[in-house]
């Protein structure tokens, strides 16, 4: 954490070391979050790029009362939201639906798919889907976070993750069943 601390007040200084250094340590991990909402890697990368200008600009905020990564992927997070929310080719599997969805029947097989498998299939969902998925189930934000963060209702936000959810478990069904009764972790 004072590393942390410490490389903040150097990339502020506007040492260029210290900010090739902040890029280098967490640009990787950070794609793979900007990945996850996006469906093209060129459009990652620009996501990617887009944010660290963001995080540069406000390392000011960065109050080290928690992980950098975390604040700086609140910050990819945010700007691959307002990536999507402004091209074109996003805006119309944006679009959220009001009707509500009944929930996943609780008899899902349990699976644990390895990370490569699982992000290939959330990959496939339609954007909406993927970006209430990835906000609720992988980033750990609440269904009235992901509303006020979209514009749209918890309820819609639960409705859209019950949907893709329950395409998942199809796919998943479909492509690693086996004609097994169950599924066990792949190391």
């Amino acid at each position: 954490m004072e590393q942390d601390i410490e490389l903040v007040r150097e990339c502020m200084r506007n040492n260029r070391a210290a900010q090739k250094q902040l890029y280098q340590q967490y640009a990787e991990v950070m794609l793979g979050v900007c990945y996850r909402y996006t469906k093209a890697m060129t459009d990652a990368e620009d996501v990617l790029q887009e944010g660290f200008i963001r995080v540069f600009k406000n390392l000011h905020q960065y109050k080290a009362e928690g992980e950098l990564g975390a604040w700086i992927r609140r910050i990819m997070v945010t700007t691959a939201l307002n990536f999507l929310k402004r091209n074109a080719k996003y805006q119309q599997d944006l679009a959220f639906d009001k009707i509500e969805m009944h929930p996943v029947a609780a008899d899902n097989p349990e699976i644990l798919l390895n990370t490569k498998e699982l992000a290939s299939l959330i990959q496939q969902l339609p954007t909406g889907y993927q970006t209430i998925f990835n906000l609720h189930a992988v980033e750990g934000y609440s269904h009235v976070e992901i509303g006020a963060l979209l514009g749209i209702t918890d309820g819609t936000s639960r409705s859209q993750y019950a949907r893709a959810r329950a395409l998942m478990i199809t796919w998943i069904k479909k492509n690693y069943s086996d004609n097994k009764p169950q599924f066990y972790a792949r190391q």
